[in-house]
């Protein structure tokens, strides 16, 4: 890249966006948006037609607000808060009348879930909480006024359960031992009726997702007898089952449901990228307004309970989501505010979907963002080979889209060639693609990543031995994988929360992942049996660690209740009793991933130093990056340039 292209500070990209997701109140008179307030996110609302009178209504001070929704009484916020990442999430709920807050949720060591909220039922939520058994969520009607709630369901069997428009527990689905999902209609006056038996290999395409108005039927994503997941109208009573939408290239992937009469007005599918598909011909004037309006993916955020004003995200690769108030009567789209205007006027890199063939002939949807001024032709090709940061999905069972990464654009601006592959497993694909995964970790789901470092060299696109790989949580597994199961393809990686052994992971999961542990054994490797512990532990990086050739950085938060610390710990601990430098970052206030800017600016500054050091590309210095992180480094410090001064400093 040009070396006079300026270097975009990790506090553009990484730090507090200036206001993030705008929503309307049920009857369009306020606004809401999520904004700083002395650094840390909170909830903002103002009037919709002046939203420079906005004001916060939370009051967080530490860790920030990201999940919230309106109530139905338009008068009141529902979000969801967890303590230093730990995910046991309570409920709260703030009046704006009265501006007092109250948790909806006060048990400690709960994890609330938001099951629904109804326009029938504007002063209720239904909230999933596993105060009884750790386990199992029981489900309560909780009234957000006072906070008292009713017991609407105990619940000793389900994963999952799905509620009406008046919150009633309607559908619950349960694992069996051999990984079936079994579909269970729940009875007003108690017990369940089994309506539905799915194969092992339905499961990831094939679930209940919302009821119709009358409550009688439900849509239903199926993807029994074809490869991607169709949509259907399901008659509870007669079984009968309606077609409404298909694709063959992916499942249906979002629904756009009238926020009162609940019929289908829209479907969207993501191959490449988001298509929505309008099936209510009422809306094709307000989406050619819409689409008038501004370039980018639409993503309609709300909408009031009569339609008459729509709050709309526009999507980008190289700049910030735009986001708009559409205004049905008048056919107008107005513009509010981006959620990142700092990014206006930098050089941002443009992400290229692309499609590589796997060993086995599999299409993997991959998207590759290269260094501004590298690709003249502007068609996903450099003049010349660059280094390259393979940046792996977590989950596994989630997908990489096209549009703006904070990653990606970092990491182009420091001069690398940056692919993101939806390897074998990855969601949204079909059937086939999603089971090809099936006991397949750091086997064929690795093959998927090491075949796109290959296409990358051989298309020109990256240089062979200047090659990295890095992720998070399944990401960075493949990454400890890429150590120690093909040490000589990758230059250096970054591990980030990734499970450094498959039994100890299994072993260890939350306690309300236990319904979903037969799917687990399934897809991952049976822990309860011998031959299964042999193939976990055979895939786990943690047995192969005397393999690892190249540098790595690892970086974990304490609080992690998914991927625990001591992932990280026993593989730390195992390169120092065999000798082999680390650089080992633990962040005492973070759980899966890192959700503070403070701390992840920190670790950004970090990763980008022991990127350069390896690959040869640029990095901001560290500098004051640790102000107001609580970052430590209990291995390894003398492996990144200018870390052990910084933590001193």
């Amino acid at each position: 890249m040009n070396p006079e292209t300026p270097i975009i500070p990790r506090s553009v990209l990484f730090g507090n966006p200036e206001r993030m997701s705008l929503q309307i109140s049920p009857d369009g008179e306020r606004l809401s948006y999520i904004a700083p307030v002395d650094g840390v996110l909170n909830v903002w609302v103002g009037p919709a037609d002046d939203l420079t009178a906005a004001k916060p209504v939370t009051q967080d001070t530490y860790r920030g607000i990201r999940i919230y929704t309106w109530a139905y009484t338009a008068e009141d916020i529902i979000y969801l808060q967890d303590s230093d990442g730990d995910e046991n999430y309570h409920a709260y709920r703030v009046s704006l009348t009265s501006g007092e807050i109250i948790d909806l949720s006060p048990y400690e060591g709960v994890r609330a879930e938001i099951q629904g909220v109804s326009h029938r039922l504007p002063g209720k939520v239904a909230l999933g909480m596993n105060d009884r058994d750790p386990s199992y969520h029981d489900l309560y009607l909780v009234d957000i006024a006072s906070g008292e709630r009713e017991l609407l369901l105990r619940n000793e069997d389900f994963a999952g359960v799905q509620c009406d428009d008046d919150l009633r527990p309607r559908l619950a689905v349960k694992f069996t031992d051999a990984a079936e999902m079994e579909i269970y209609r729940l009875q007003e006056e108690g017990g369940a009726e089994l309506l539905e038996t799915l194969a092992a290999e339905e499961t990831m395409t094939t679930a209940p997702v919302a009821f119709d108005k009358s409550g009688r039927k439900v849509y239903l994503l199926d993807g029994r007898g074809r490869d991607t997941a169709a949509l259907f109208l399901w008659d509870l009573g007669s079984g009968d089952k309606e077609l409404l939408a298909e694709d063959d290239r992916t499942d249906i992937d979002d629904l756009m449901l009238h926020p009162t009469e609940n019929t289908l007005q829209a479907y969207a599918v993501n191959f490449l990228k988001t298509e929505w598909h309008l099936v209510d011909t009422d809306l094709s004037t307000d989406w050619g307004v819409l689409r008038a309006a501004c370039d980018g993916e639409i993503n309609v955020t709300s909408r009031t309970t009569d339609l008459s004003k729509w709050t709309v995200a526009y999507l980008a690769d190289d700049g910030p989501v735009r986001y708009y108030l559409y205004d049905r009567q008048a056919r107008r789209a107005e513009f509010l505010f981006t959620n990142r205007p700092d990014l206006e006027g930098w050089d941002l890199a443009s992400m290229h979907p692309v499609v590589i063939k796997s060993r086995d002939g599999l299409e993997l949807v991959s998207y590759l963002s290269l260094p501004p001024g590298t690709d003249p032709e502007g068609a996903g090709r450099p003049r010349d080979p660059l280094p390259m940061v393979l940046w792996v999905h977590g989950g596994p069972w989630a997908r990489d889209d096209w549009g703006f990464s904070a990653w990606h654009q970092l990491m182009a601006n420091r001069g690398y060639a940056v692919p993101s592959v939806n390897y074998r497993g990855s969601t949204g694909f079909g059937k086939e693609f999603v089971n090809a995964a099936n006991g397949e970790w750091a086997g064929k789901m690795h093959d998927d990543l090491i075949d796109a470092v290959e296409w990358a060299v051989s298309e020109g696109i990256a240089l062979r031995d200047k090659v990295a790989i890095g992720g998070g949580s399944y990401g960075g597994y493949a990454t400890l994988v890429g150590m120690t199961f093909t040490p000589e393809t990758f230059a250096c990686g970054v591990d980030i929360v990734g499970p450094s052994s498959l039994l100890t992971l299994l072993q260890n999961v939350p306690e309300y992942w236990m319904p979903m542990l037969p799917s687990l054994r399934s897809r991952v490797g049976d822990f309860t049996t011998e031959e299964g512990i042999q193939l976990l532990v055979d895939r786990s990086p943690l047995t192969h660690v005397e393999r690892i050739r190249r540098p790595l950085l690892i970086a974990q938060g304490a609080n992690d209740p998914r991927v625990k610390q001591a992932e990280s710990d026993q593989i730390v601990e195992s390169m120092r009793e065999k000798g082999i430098p680390v650089t080992y970052i633990l962040f005492p206030d973070e759980g899966h991933g890192f959700a503070r800017p403070e701390n992840q600016i920190a670790f950004v500054s970090v990763a980008e130093g022991f990127l350069a050091q390896h690959l040869g590309g640029r990095a901001e210095p560290i500098g004051e990056a640790f102000d107001g992180s609580k970052i430590e480094c209990p291995e390894g410090a003398e492996g990144v340039e200018g870390l052990g001064a910084a933590l001193e400093g």
